[in-house]
Formats: C-alpha cells, structure tokens, sequence
C-alpha cells in the first residue's frame, strides 16, 4: 500500500508507482503472449509432455497417439530382430543366402517381420535411415519387412558371440550414440540390433525386451534420448487395423 504522507512529501513517488504498475501488466502481458506463441508449436507441445510423462511414466505413448507422433518424424524405433532360434541351422536347413549357416529367422519370424513391414506402410509412418547388426538374422529382419537398404556397423553386432555381453562397454555407448542422433527432418530411424546390445546401453528401458519387440525414443536437441513407447512385433498390425 502505497503511504499517502511520503506522497505528499514527495509527489514524484506516485509518478514512480504508477509507472511500476504499467510496467509490470505489460511485461507480464507480454510474457504471456511470447509462451502462447511458443507454446503453439506442436513439437513443442509434444516435447513438453513427453518431459513430464516421461520423467513421471517412462514409456507415455500408445495407440493412435503413437501413429500421429510418429508421422511427424524424429523418432528413433530401437528393435530386436525377429523371433530367431538360439542356435544355427543345419547346412542342409539354411537358407540359400545364408552362406555362414548363421542363426536365421524361423517362420514365426519371418511372418512378424513381414507384418511389421507392412504395418508401418499401412500407417504411412515414413521411415528414413536404417541401421542394422550385420549378423544373418538382423538382415533378414530389414529384408522381409523391406525397411529398405540398411548400413551395417558391426558394433550392432554379436561379434561371433550371439548372446555374449560386451565387458568393454564400447557397444553400449556406440548404441546410444546412434540412438541420440536426431533422424533426418520428416522421417524416423529404424535400428536392428540383438538383446545384449539394447540391455548394455538402455539397462532399464530394455528389460524383458522380446524378439521383434521396440524401443522407441524421441532423440532432443542435447545429445540424449527420452524413451516414448515400447511396442512388440505383432502390435504394429494391430495398429494399422485400427479404426
């Protein structure tokens, strides 16, 4: 409350208060308009709720919310490989392509990577970059689905240990490398890799991560990723058959 004696001791102060007063409904006016106009943005709009479902639930997204993000892009889509026996075939029993006799996909697999495939085209989700193991399976995952042609890096890999953890470390940090970079404007990146490679770099997030199962993470502007949704194999049909 201003004093009215000091006022009228000093006549000036008045000019001061009012003065005060103007400057403090514009600015906060003018705030206000600047986070409205911000805040209109839709990927800022998405990137603040997915910092505080995220921060609160982990994994935020499901259904058609999942769909419509992923149609703008920026995602990265985290994936085992299709269903795979743990062992490799028989010579007699490889596929003809399959000149190692590494592990390969058995029909369960290969059927949900083709489904996948499809699902994704269905839902006109637009796939940019594809990153991928070398290894037999991981390939023949890419190919059935037609994800299209991928780079292989061989920190993707099992390097000839199929299940085998990497002590070193260094494919666990390659892998949320890649999972940080941010895809080409308009698409999402696709990463086929094995379960050892996801559980070294995401320990949390890729417990109990299945065969064919993803990890789908929003990558931000500072080198890190926030993980969005965790979808299995055979839901991307279910999605693209909904209504």
């Amino acid at each position: 409350m201003t004093d009215n004696r000091a006022i009228a001791r000093d006549p000036s102060r008045r000019s001061r208060s009012r003065i005060g007063s103007r400057f403090d409904t514009r600015s906060m006016g003018t705030m206000t308009k600047k986070l409205r106009v911000a805040l209109q943005g839709p990927r800022l709009r998405l990137a603040a709720v997915f910092a505080f479902c995220g921060a609160a639930y982990g994994a935020s997204l499901t259904g058609a919310d999942l769909v419509t993000a992923l149609h703008s892009g920026g995602y990265v889509i985290l994936m085992r490989h299709a269903s795979s026996p743990r062992t490799p075939p028989e010579p007699a029993q490889a596929n003809p392509d399959n000149a190692k006799h590494e592990r390969q996909l058995d029909e369960s697999g290969r059927a949900s990577a083709r489904e996948m495939g499809k699902a994704l085209r269905q839902l006109h989700i637009p796939v940019g970059e594809i990153l991928s193991s070398p290894t037999y399976r991981a390939i023949e995952t890419v190919r059935l689905a037609q994800f299209g042609p991928p780079k292989t890096f061989p920190e993707l890999g099992d390097a000839g240990n199929s299940m085998g953890p990497d002590k070193s470390g260094l494919r666990g940090a390659f892998l949320r490398a890649k999972v940080a970079a941010r895809p080409p404007r308009g698409t999402n990146t696709i990463i086929v890799t094995h379960f050892p490679n996801v559980s070294e770099a995401f320990p949390e997030d890729g417990k109990g991560l299945e065969d064919g199962e993803a990890l789908i993470f929003l990558p931000d502007t500072h080198g890190r990723a926030s993980l969005v949704a965790r979808v299995k194999i055979n839901e991307w049909a279910r999605l693209a058959s909904s209504p």
